[in-house]
């Protein structure tokens, strides 16, 4: 597949090769698994320079084996010559070689052998004034990776010089993903997006399994297939970040993909006190950052979400009920089919509070996001209201509200749907001069009378042409200061 994006992480890295010129430059790259980190460093490398992954399942002297191939394959050590150690190994890289020596999954090393962290730090201080060496370390175990360069009784503690965050690629870039293996259905790609999110390697799969060009229904398929290309892939990610603590972080990550974003609720769900899972939450959101906040566009007020799509898809259909899934129990897949629909309509909110800074609004907000509030003087259970998004314009008081809904509308339904939606918003405690009301569906008919009405109304061919219009800019990917 295409290598889509990457232009301003790409930019980092060629700036830092550039500075290592004159002094030795090291540089992290960390996210998530499957976010495509090997994919843009052996694109930086197709310029020179050397790969090592880091494999865990290997011992030391066999990894060290594999490296001293490598510099031999490369003409940096002699035929002969044999490295009986770590120290051998840096010192060669160090005294011999010039230009980008990249270790993938770095963070491997702490099982393979704890002691290379120390001996990388001395070496590091002994030519730290050499030019001509760029270290670049790669990570998806991102809290071991962030300790082992930011823990202060780390041996590399203050040795790195800047570090690329990966982000998953946005819906404009996941969108021409989807194009590269035929599917060009707007609505087919925001399924895909919903569930597969922006990780480059799912697509890949698709494309893998010789389903490029089909049908959302046939490529969900891959979860159902037995040793399918998807069975595992949860359990195989998490597994390796939890290691033999998975059980508190599973029942957590279980109770916020089925709607449980308090902490009151979700420990509720887990049967323990808040207290006694406030350590594991912390984990979740600074250590593994599978688990961010959601922050009230008004009120400031917080709800737990699960960052990574496919990780949130798999704890809300399947991690409850394993043993049905196992055995692939007919009325389980029946009833997760029939499920999906509704599920992707929460995601396709994501996906409008994506697309929106690239239509035509009717303000220029500062700030965007979802409300949730209560209603004074209604009793308790029906005082509740949601908006999907609300755009403010902070400076000049001005607001737009927009509901999100995954579905065909026709004209008179629509009408009726900005009307709740005013009526919602009058419950909304910010003071404003002005207001505005728009409406997202899949198709909705009718769209021009409705816009002659005042009212803001897209579907998924303003999403086209939104793609369109943007195509060719930067998807607004960003690289974080730290590993």
């Amino acid at each position: 597949m295409k290598f889509v994006n990457r232009e301003a992480e790409m930019g980092i890295l060629r700036e830092a090769g550039a500075l290592s010129k004159k002094k030795l430059y090291t540089v992290s790259v960390s996210g998530l698994r499957r976010v495509g980190k090997t994919r843009l460093l052996t694109e930086f490398l197709k310029g020179g320079g050397l790969y090592f992954f880091v494999n865990a399942k290997k011992s030391s002297p066999d990894l060290l084996d594999e490296y001293s191939g490598i510099l031999k394959e490369k003409k940096i050590l002699g035929g002969l010559e044999k490295l009986a150690n770590w120290e051998d190994f840096f010192k060669v890289l160090f005294e011999r070689f010039s230009g980008t020596a990249v270790f993938d999954e770095f963070q491997n090393f702490e099982s393979v052998d704890g002691a290379v962290t120390g001996i990388l730090q001395k070496n590091i201080d002994l030519n730290e004034n050499r030019g001509g060496i760029l270290l670049v370390f790669s990570g998806s175990l991102i809290g071991l990776l962030k300790k082992m360069f930011t823990g202060k009784k780390e041996p590399l503690y203050g040795r790195l010089k800047r570090g690329v965050r990966l982000q998953p690629l946005s819906l404009a870039d996941t969108r021409k993903m989807c194009m590269e293996i035929g599917i060009t259905d707007m609505e087919e790609i925001i399924k895909l997006y919903g569930i597969l999110g922006g990780f480059p390697l799912y697509y890949t799969k698709i494309e893998d399994e010789n389903l490029a060009g089909k049908s959302f229904q046939d490529i969900i398929g891959l979860f159902f297939l037995k040793e399918g290309l998807l069975e595992d892939e949860v359990q195989s990610i998490l597994s390796m970040e939890f290691g033999k603590r998975s059980g508190v972080y599973y029942g957590i990550l279980e109770a916020i993909a089925n709607g449980n974003r308090r902490l009151s609720d979700i420990a509720g769900y887990v049967r323990k006190e808040p207290t006694k899972i406030t350590r594991q939450l912390n984990e979740l959101k600074n250590y593994f950052e599978l688990v961010d906040y959601e922050e009230d566009v008004i009120t400031g007020k917080k709800l737990y979400v699960i960052k990574h799509p496919l990780v949130n898809f798999w704890f809300r259909f399947f991690n409850s009920r394993l043993s049905d899934y196992k055995r692939r129990y007919p009325e389980f897949i029946e009833a997760v089919k029939r499920d999906i629909n509704l599920y992707i309509g929460r995601r396709f909110e994501i996906a409008c509070l994506e697309v929106l800074p690239k239509l035509g609004l009717p303000i220029k907000p500062d700030k965007t996001g979802r409300h949730w509030g209560k209603i004074k003087d209604l009793p308790k259970g029906e005082n509740e209201y949601e908006i999907d998004a609300i755009c403010l314009d902070r400076k000049n008081k001005e607001a737009l509200f927009v509901e999100c809904k995954w579905s065909d509308i026709n004209e008179n339904e629509a009408s009726r749907i900005l009307e709740s939606l005013k009526e919602k918003a009058s419950f909304v405690d910010w003071k404003r001069n002005e207001e505005y009301f728009g409406l997202f569906g899949k198709k909705i008919a009718g769209k021009e009378n409705l816009r002659k009405e005042g009212w803001f109304v897209w579907d998924l061919e303003d999403f086209e042409d939104a793609f369109q219009k943007a195509s060719g800019k930067n998807s607004g990917l960003f690289s974080a200061p730290e590993p």
